[in-house]
């Protein structure tokens, strides 16, 4: 497969259009298996000529265009806004309460400021898949963009992103189950396990089965239940408020030494950037993928904000990192929340990782032969998650730096990046160009902050 040089709604005379708004914002398997997402060989293969020439085309032309990639089997928009629902909604909701305290009320902007640049980011990479109707995955946007080395930078990347969160999968299993079941511990011979290790082990060994399989399309439909785990969590904090502690916490108006941790957190809310191609691919009408992101951003950052609020009115500083650890033991609307919340990663696990095991699989030649070598590699994947989440059982810390390292890289750095590089900075109107160098400096500055102060909390707790 070949990368061309236009695309059914181009011409090959100018520019794309300048657009008026400059703000106009784990992973699904499938386009592993199907498209190769793989370091071992490129999907694409560019060509020195590929960006020479642009077109220039009104909006109505680039709407007429876009009209014209109707795909009569693809996902309705009704469905498709579920899924994007979906890929941005996780378990990142459970620390937006713990967020708003470290950052205090001001920062409430800081929330909603990510969730607007999250949306544009998100614009710029379908545009990116404008300029190719080959390019099918966020790598081979990279490899467009800058070669077989852009879509290998990207891809380990997102590979490394899908293995911290998977490790914060087994932490947040460990410590909710703790609090459901606390004091239990088991000795063998000299060996003791309790606490939160102890089910950090219980919830690796129930998803491990899952993580022996390739197709994983039943349990990708079991996953989408992130979007109901999130409203109910939602529910049970208006329930507990009501029924016991009232809300009536005052808070901080604003702590600056927290904000690094604070921004973090909030752009773990809003990662699902890797996603949106496939999501964009499978589309019936694909000029509707704006329309479908900006409604799913608008119910997430809802959601977000409402748990967010909530949980500090509730609880203050008193809140622990996950605000599910705050409510009430023996509860029934504690039971229900930290049920509901146990579905994310132990139906998600083995979607994460996937793309992980997928890859290395391809590298060493495994991928259609010698399965109990295959096993094998699977299973000390998922050990490893086990041993890395056992030595740092930090939720908070380990999703700070997930978002101020890797998902301001995946949401904020690539998507500009890349756009700038296919469309060439002479060609985008000079608003826009001011704007996205603007947004590339201010991740810039978040992630190097944010990753310093996260990884000193990290070691400091050790």
């Amino acid at each position: 497969m070949r990368l061309q040089s236009s695309s059914p709604n181009t011409s090959s005379s100018s520019s794309p259009p300048c657009h008026d708004h400059v703000v106009s914002i784990i992973m699904d398997v499938d386009h592993v298996d199907h498209h190769g997402v793989s370091l071992k060989k490129p999907l694409l293969h560019g060509h020195d000529d590929r960006h020479d020439t642009f077109p220039r085309l009104t909006a109505k032309e680039e709407a007429d265009g876009e009209l014209s990639t109707r795909d009569n089997d693809g996902t309705s928009f009704s469905r498709t806004c579920l899924n994007l629902t979906n890929a941005i909604s996780g378990i990142g909701v459970l620390s937006m309460p713990y967020a708003l305290s470290e950052g205090g009320w001001l920062s409430l902007g800081l929330f909603f400021f990510v969730g607007v640049l999250c949306y544009y980011t998100g614009i710029l990479i379908q545009r990116c898949m404008h300029a190719d109707t080959t390019i099918r995955t966020y790598p081979d946007i990279g490899e467009y963009a800058f070669g077989s080395k852009g879509k290998a930078i990207i891809a380990s990347f997102m590979y490394l992103e899908l293995y911290l969160v998977a490790i914060s999968f087994l932490i947040l299993a460990g410590d909710n189950l703790d609090k459901l079941l606390p004091g239990i511990t088991i000795e063998i011979s000299r060996l003791r396990i309790e606490g939160k290790q102890l089910f950090i082990l219980v919830a690796a060994a129930l998803i491990l089965p899952s993580t022996w399989f390739r197709n994983l399309g039943m349990l990708a439909y079991v996953s989408a239940g992130g979007v109901i785990a999130s409203v109910i969590l939602t529910g049970s904090l208006i329930w507990a408020g009501v029924a016991e502690t009232g809300f009536e916490s005052k808070g901080d108006l604003f702590n600056l030494k927290g904000i690094p941790t604070s921004v973090g957190l909030y752009f773990v809310c809003f990662t699902g950037h890797a996603v949106f191609p496939t999501i964009y691919t499978s589309m019936r009408v694909k000029n509707h993928f704006s329309k479908v992101l900006l409604i799913s951003s608008v119910l997430c950052t809802l959601n977000y904000g409402l748990t967010a609020i909530l949980g500090y009115l509730m609880y203050g500083e008193d809140l622990q990192s996950q605000v599910t650890l705050n409510l009430p033991t023996g509860k029934i609307y504690t039971k229900i929340a930290i049920y509901t919340t146990l579905i994310n990663p132990l139906t998600k696990y083995a979607l994460v990782v996937s793309p992980i095991m997928t890859a290395i699989e391809e590298r060493l030649g495994l991928a259609f032969s010698n399965k109990s070598t295959s096993l094998s590699i699977r299973t000390l994947i998922v050990m490893s998650t086990v041993v890395v989440a056992s030595t740092i059982p930090f939720f908070a810390y380990l999703m700070a730096f997930i978002g101020s390292f890797l998902s301001i890289m995946a949401t904020v750095l690539f998507p500009c990046l890349c756009y700038l590089k296919i469309y060439k900075a002479a060609r985008i109107c000079t608003v826009e160009f001011v704007a996205i160098v603007g947004i590339l400096v201010i991740g810039v500055v978040i992630a190097v902050v944010g990753t310093y102060s996260s990884v000193q909390q990290i070691l400091t707790s050790l």
